[in-house]
């Protein structure tokens, strides 16, 4: 893929400075879209072929045990390479900015959808984004199935993980049995990690290899493989202990704070409470925490309707940084309903800072707690099978989110009501646009909105 960026970000002889790694990452974070597929592709064109700050095999490290975490893995390998590169500070720049950008973006697409997504223009944009977004839910299945759904159990697995969801079982409690039997089923065979590819959108195979020789000649990054390594990456007990109860501080205080000023059962803390348990929960990517989000924001707490949460993440698909920063808009509508403050708007921007600040603070903690152990080891965490296991339910959880999705753009009036044949037409275009066509992310959001727009026209 192209290259671009700020043309004074060569490395030299002395490395890379902190200057130079700051105006990157903010570069990175504007214009990191696609998800994360397209995310971790780019950071290895930069950051291994163009730029050789880090090498292939530190690079492919550092991914594995990203995909082995619940949460963002584009953003965890943002952090675990600013944290490689230039230490604690480095990690919480490189990870801040790597969301910051499509934060404020999304703040302001919250207010304007609560200004105008009711006006005919916004409904007749949202009506074609709609199938649009049925449409990527239904492409990540059928790239998680072939990736995942290699054996005869894990299909089981998946198709028990959807009736699980449509008996409406607890997210957590499906999580865990998926693990438990992955875990039951691999004790037999003591196989090699086959599954851990299926863990994200890139899979390490998917990233084309550096090719031999950097920017001006020079065939060694800057990080190698044989590079010293820094002293903050140096393993030891006490610091793991320090850097874990560090994070489980800043969380408490945080969370004890809200609880402080507002008491337990408001808005806030619960938000505080929620996205901290789907952070800690959500293996797979972006799409598997979309289903537990969208069970609890609109079943359980009714922060938002099952049509807004679509509508949130199409405007997510349109902004850069990875696609879980749709819980940002589901935050500001949360405290929009509620008029937290006593005023709709501020009360928006505050719950969508809190339910960023929860969903990704465990993120923060993984990289700069286990890093320097992941670095002393350089060897794959043996957790195969209930990684497989957990992958598989994956695939039966983001199918019956397609569902819920699907009904909510092909039947808008309920089931008592004649299905939107053009809204099916229009999924099912998409569909096979994404899937055979391969499509980008873009081209499918721009397409549709045009017909959307024409078809409202027309009728």
């Amino acid at each position: 893929m192209s290259s671009v960026g700020p043309a004074s970000e060569q490395t030299d002889a002395h490395g890379v400075s902190w200057g130079q790694a700051t105006r990157f990452w903010l570069w990175l974070g504007c214009v990191s879209f696609g998800g994360p597929a397209a995310q971790i592709a780019l950071m290895h064109e930069e950051l291994v072929v163009r730029r050789r700050w880090i090498s292939e095999k530190r690079f492919l490290h550092a991914l594995h045990y990203c995909m082995l975490l619940p949460g963002p893995e584009a953003q965890q390998l943002a952090t675990y390479t600013g944290w490689l590169m230039h230490g604690t500070r480095g990690g919480i720049v490189a990870g801040a900015l790597f969301v910051l950008p499509s934060l404020l973006l999304l703040i302001v697409l919250s207010w304007a959808y609560t200004a105008w997504g009711n006006h005919p223009w916004g409904q007749a944009v949202l009506w074609g984004l709609k199938p649009a977004v049925t449409a990527l839910v239904l492409h990540a299945v059928h790239r998680l199935a072939l990736r995942t759904l290699k054996e005869r159990w894990l299909w089981c697995l998946a198709a028990l993980s959807l009736l699980g969801m449509l008996w409406d079982l607890p997210f957590p409690l499906i999580i865990a049995a998926a693990a438990a039997t992955g875990f039951y089923m691999s004790r037999p065979s003591l196989r090699q990690p086959t599954g851990t590819t299926a863990l994200t959108g890139a899979a390490p195979q998917d990233i084309q290899p550096a090719k031999p020789g950097g920017p001006g000649g020079n065939d060694r990054a800057w990080l190698d493989d044989d590079t010293p390594a820094p002293p903050h990456t140096h393993f030891s007990q006490q610091r793991l202990v320090r850097a874990v109860l560090m994070g489980l501080g800043i969380w408490g205080a945080g969370l004890g704070l809200i609880v402080l000023l507002f008491g337990w059962g408001h808005t806030l803390t619960q938000m505080g409470g929620f996205f901290t348990q789907a952070a800690l929960l959500t293996f797979g990517g972006a799409y598997a925490v979309l289903p537990f989000v969208t069970q609890a924001a609109v079943m359980q707490y009714g922060w938002l309707t099952a049509s807004q949460m679509m509508d949130g993440l199409a405007l997510g698909e349109t902004t850069p940084g990875p696609l879980i920063m749709v819980v940002a808009f589901v935050g500001f509508l949360g405290g929009h309903s509620q008029a937290l403050f006593g005023h709709p708007w501020l009360g928006g921007l505050v719950a969508a800072c809190v339910a960023t600040w929860f969903t990704f603070l465990p993120s923060f903690v993984f990289i700069l707690a286990g890093g320097p152990l992941v670095e002393s080891t350089r060897q794959m965490p043996a957790l195969t099978g209930p990684l497989q296991g957990i992958m598989a339910a994956v695939v039966g959880v983001i199918l019956h989110l397609a569902g819920v999705f699907a009904r909510q753009t092909w039947l808008p009036g309920g089931w008592h009501h004649l299905p939107d044949l053009a809204a099916v037409a229009l999924t099912v275009l998409a569909t096979w646009l994404l899937i055979k066509k391969e499509l980008s992310v873009f081209k499918l959001l721009g397409l549709c909105t045009a017909l959307g727009l024409g078809w409202q026209l027309l009728v």
